[in-house]
């Protein structure tokens, strides 16, 4: 974590002619970015993925009339199907697991008033004038939702209020595009489905309350990392 940390402020030096007393921040920004890239072709082998698997569909209903009596049968039926067409079903969870590791070190990071048997300094960054080390309850504790580092947070929720509308949208879109096909003869859902369909398109909705809960620092990271997973998608799958 230490070396995470000196990665952190010696960015932050580098920028801070640049951004001032938000080079902390911006070197944050900068760091998602970098992780991002390295995931991307993990986000282009998913987007293939979930393209594959949308053209797999037809063969899944028939697997679904033949063996929707037995759930088991059907879900064996099912893998052998992906694994003979070389598709992976987890694929889409691969960029998300690859990115906990650099979420967890600057929750860490901006949480520990120590790093390496020294004051942690980094507490002492802002994001213009909240710090970053702070969480959104300390801002309410300080000013209230429209005090200095209230402001701050109410910025960063309607910026990711924005992002979760169009991720909303455009997973309505796709889920109509491509509906969850039923079990057996049509007429029986498939188990769960109809729960997960109504749930799904809110899910970007979730980092509204991770924003509120964790250090801001962290909390940059999950808005830039939405922001930019919300223009990756829209170019890998249109």
């Amino acid at each position: 974590m230490s070396v995470f940390a000196d990665l952190v402020r010696h960015l932050a030096d580098l920028l801070q002619p640049l951004f001032g007393a938000t080079a902390a921040a911006a070197a944050i920004v900068l760091i998602t970015a970098f992780v991002r890239l390295l995931v991307h072709p993990l986000s282009r082998a998913a987007a293939r993925g979930q393209k594959a698997r949308a053209a797999l569909q037809p063969k899944v209903a028939e697997l679904r009339k033949k063996h929707g009596k037995d759930p088991q049968k059907l879900q064996k039926a099912v893998m052998e199907l992906h694994a003979e067409e070389k598709v992976s079903p987890l694929s889409g969870c691969m960029p998300s697991l690859f990115q906990l590791p650099a979420f967890f070190l600057l929750y860490h990071t901006f949480s520990n008033t120590q790093i390496g048997g020294q004051a942690n300094e980094l507490l002492s960054h802002q994001l213009f004038t909240a710090p970053l080390g702070d969480r959104w309850a300390d801002a309410l504790g300080d000013g209230g939702m429209f005090g200095a580092a209230g402001l701050v947070y109410v910025g960063l929720f309607v910026f990711v209020a924005v992002v979760a509308v169009f991720n909303f949208r455009r997973t309505k879109r796709m889920m109509a595009a491509n509906p969850a096909m039923p079990v057996g003869n049509g007429d029986q859902p498939v188990p769960g489905m109809g729960a997960m369909t109504k749930v799904m398109p809110f899910m970007s909705f979730f980092t509204l309350v991770t924003v509120a809960v964790v250090p801001l620092a962290a909390a940059l990271y999950v808005v830039t990392s939405t922001t930019w997973s919300a223009v990756e998608r829209a170019v890998l799958y249109r």
